[in-house]
């Protein structure tokens, strides 16, 4: 039994290892090359393929193939692309480096975009394969996976974290790092190659025996839609989505925002942006250790409130913090800090409102709505209007996003504009959503 958990742990610090090498950081790389304006982009993309690729590898993952050898192929195709991405992305780095000087310069985005997306299209379905690999296997062990997966799960968060350090170390912590931002696709795809091989070695896991016949749209979870019937669910989803706005947001800016503050000094924070936004993750992985006790004492629609105002609080430490100063430092850090409470006390809390909530006939199609309202449209549109919004107040200059000359602090008000919206949306959420907490039932869903 201790070996099942080994080897699932294992698969689980890959997986969030992969994704960790770029998420937070490929923004700094694409400013790099003069492809600045185009980081929105990039994780639009991945809003995008995270509504429908999940569906249709689930729906593979069913019938057709074992789950973890459908992993294994995932992650192989996936990190095959993301190496063809660091190809191009070395080429755009030496295009970029001749270019230096050249006041207006703009890369080529097509080389470096089209592969990317189709790793990422491979990448995100492998995050629910991995978890169906993992129930299955703890289940068919005797184990109950519902205590012994959340330990693998934090394993895989370390992975997140062990990761970003890895980048930090191979693209931002030499002295030449405008010309090794490049590395950190290539560390996605070495990682990608080894999960990918190491899915194949996995424990099988058997095809479904199912003789239930479901429509298409049904396999494709879009029968949960019928939920929105509901006044509270059609709330509840609303706002996921609203929320879901703000989750991408400083994963492609944070990054791109802590360096610009390299112009004017040689500060450790400033060069070593990865590593200090990598404490958001340090944070989420303690914080998700709480929100059982939260949801029992106060109740999912207060969690969530919580959550609401922890992202108030996360894009305004971020307007107020710098990398010259004890307090502008503490603010960094600090915001940091409370993305553990904006992001769990989010995606818990709403997960279980889903399932506590949900006819049992369709959890598995609402949980799946739950993820494109927010990781989907949510996400996506928000990462849209905040590349429209950053570029309105900043611009890249020799690789560095600073404010522009007519706003002079321009990343100031970016940041101020993000925590308002945010604030918006709490007060929306406090006044317009209705349900009454149910301590007893939510203890029994927690334990």
């Amino acid at each position: 039994m201790k070996g099942i958990k080994s080897r699932l742990i294992v698969m689980n610090f890959l997986q969030f290892a992969v994704w960790g090498s770029y998420l937070t950081c490929v923004g700094q790389f694409l400013g790099n090359v003069g492809l600045g304006n185009y980081i929105s982009w990039f994780y639009i993309a991945q809003g995008i393929v995270s509504i429908f690729m999940p569906a249709i590898m689930g729906i593979i993952a069913d019938k057709y193939m074992q789950p973890q050898r459908l992993l294994g192929l995932s992650h192989l195709l996936a990190a095959g692309f993301m190496l063809v991405a660091a190809y191009f992305g070395y080429e755009a780095t030496n295009i970029a480096a001749a270019n230096a000087g050249v006041e207006g310069f703009v890369g080529n985005i097509w080389p470096v975009f089209i592969p990317y997306v189709l790793s990422v299209a491979f990448y995100m379905p492998t995050i629910a394969l991995s978890n169906t690999v993992a129930f299955g296997t703890l289940t068919r062990s005797g184990l109950d996976f519902v205590k012994a997966f959340p330990p693998i799960r934090t394993l895989g968060t370390v992975g997140f974290i062990a990761s970003m350090w890895l980048v930090n170390s191979v693209s931002f912590g030499l002295e030449a790092s405008a010309q090794q931002t490049y590395m950190q696709l290539v560390v996605c795809g070495v990682l990608g190659l080894v999960l990918g091989i190491y899915s194949f070695t996995l424990p099988q896991c058997p095809l479904s025996q199912s003789t239930e016949k479901k429509s298409l749209a049904q396999r494709l979870g879009l029968d949960a839609f019928v939920l929105f019937k509901s006044k509270t669910m059609a709330m509840f989803f609303i706002f996921s989505m609203l929320l879901g706005v703000s989750l991408q947001i400083t994963n492609g800016f944070a990054t791109p925002y802590i360096k610009s503050f390299s112009v004017i000094s040689d500060s450790w924070f400033a060069n070593n942006p990865t590593m200090l936004v990598s404490l958001s993750q340090i944070s989420e992985a303690l914080c998700i250790l709480l929100t059982s006790f939260f949801l029992i004492r106060f109740g999912i629609k207060k969690v969530m409130l919580i959550a609401m105002f922890a992202w108030v609080l996360r894009f305004g430490l971020f307007g107020v913090g710098d990398t010259e100063t004890v307090w502008g430092i503490a603010a960094l850090i600090l915001s940091c800090i409370v993305y553990g409470v904006a992001f769990d006390f989010f995606n818990v809390s709403g997960a279980m409102f889903v399932q506590q909530e949900a006819p049992q006939s369709m959890q598995g199609s609402a949980q799946g709505l739950f993820m494109l309202m927010t990781n989907g449209i949510g996400a996506s549109v928000g990462t849209y209007i905040a590349g429209k919004v950053v570029d309105h107040f900043c611009m890249w200059d020799a690789g560095n996003l600073v404010s522009r000359p007519e706003f002079a602090n321009g990343w100031q008000s970016t940041w101020l504009v993000f925590a308002g919206y945010a604030l918006v949306v709490a007060l929306l959420f406090m006044i317009l959503f209705r349900y009454k907490h149910d301590r007893s039932k939510m203890a029994n869903m927690t334990h």
